[in-house]
């Protein structure tokens, strides 16, 4: 006779079996619940935000396209001085003679003296600054033919005038080289060296400068020389055709920069320029814009808008300076200023590209202006 008997114990080990499953406490599984949901609203909200930041940028792109579309890009319709802008990316492809022809041109004095005009009163305010002009600059200057290499050595520069009781001078050499003449076929070289005192919180002093036409040395072998510093004087190195429109409504100025012609000089595949746009209206400096960059050639076309929202200060204490820089694409060399000019209007004379655009409200109004440096 067989008898049945119950055994309580495996039944117990497979309740405790089951518990051994998730041997965590309540606690720690409320806190590893939550850190989840924290992370998961964080990464929501990353999402979001790159979204957002998506469809304003679009949003953005869409209304500077309407705007080119529809008052800088020039139609037939209009006077012929300006069909040769009607398209962004519909650009004619000149001869090369034809267009330095017409670069040397317009770089004329004839030409440029009345889009020069509102430099001139800022040349004369600087050079009446500096009244008087001490000191000199001795250097060397020497001509490698093998390596077709110019070297410039500063030895010494003395007799500089103490400007400032509180602070020493501290005097640095910059050196910039320029090409005299545009028509011929032999250029002649002509160096022009900068005396600044440096200052590391401001925008540099220059003391003077020393120009030296090459043309007329034998630097064949090393040339010692030692010239006084002069006044400081511009040079016109190209020009840039600018529209401008005001819309009072809004309070809005629109800078367009269409296209910009350089000298003649050393060309590289991989230069790039670009502009840099700043207003400043009554002692108040709005936020710089700045312009794509686009491959450097004889006549570089932007066709870009750049869109200023002025304060309520009257537009006649508005200043508008645009600044032309190259840089190289395939090197991380730092970026040089080719040149700049103003836009404003002074108590005694008035540009006459700020008079057009103060005549035609809210219609672009172009006009070349001359590219100092």
């Amino acid at each position: 006779m067989l008898t049945m008997m119950e055994y309580p114990g495996p039944m117990g080990q497979l309740s405790r079996a089951g518990e051994l499953r998730m041997p965590f406490s309540d606690g720690v599984k409320y806190c590893i619940l939550a850190m989840s949901l924290t992370l998961l609203l964080l990464a929501l909200g990353i999402l979001a935000w790159q979204i957002f930041r998506c469809c304003k940028e679009q949003h953005t792109t869409y209304i500077q396209q309407d705007t080119v579309r529809s008052d800088l890009l020039y139609s037939e319709e209009k006077p012929i001085e300006f069909e040769n802008y009607s398209g962004a990316l519909s650009t004619k492809v000149e001869d090369v003679r034809i267009a330095a022809h017409r670069l040397s041109r317009c770089l004329s004095a004839a030409s440029s003296s009345l889009s020069v005009s509102s430099m001139v009163d800022e040349d004369i305010r600087e050079q009446t600054a500096i009244k008087k002009v001490d000191g000199s600059v001795r250097f060397s200057v020497y001509y490698d033919q093998l390596q077709s290499r110019l070297v410039v050595t500063v030895l010494q520069v003395g007799g500089l005038q103490q400007h400032s009781e509180t602070r020493s001078l501290q005097p640095f050499v910059k050196i910039r080289l320029m090409w005299a003449g545009s028509e011929g076929v032999e250029l002649e070289g002509l160096k022009d060296e900068e005396v600044r005192d440096f200052d590391k919180f401001s925008r540099h002093t220059v003391l003077g400068e020393v120009r030296v036409d090459l043309g007329q040395l034998d630097i064949s072998y090393p040339l010692e020389l030692q010239n006084d510093l002069q006044i400081p004087q511009k040079d016109l190195v190209g020009e840039v055709l600018l529209s401008l429109k005001f819309l009072p409504t809004s309070q809005r100025l629109e800078v367009g920069l269409l296209k910009v012609r350089v000298v003649l000089g050393e060309m590289c595949s991989d230069a790039v320029l670009y502009a840099r746009v700043s207003i400043q209206c009554n002692q108040c400096k709005l936020p710089y814009q700045k312009s794509s960059a686009v491959s450097r050639c004889l006549v570089t076309v932007f066709n870009e808008v750049l869109m200023f929202s002025l304060p309520e200060s009257p537009l006649d204490q508005c200043k508008i300076m645009v600044s032309v820089y190259e840089t190289h694409t395939t090197s991380k060399s730092a970026r040089n200023m080719i040149g700049q000019f103003c836009v404003w209007k002074e108590k005694n004379s008035e540009d006459e590209h700020w008079t057009l655009m103060m005549h035609t409200v809210r219609q672009p109004v172009a006009m070349w202006h001359s590219l100092l440096i």
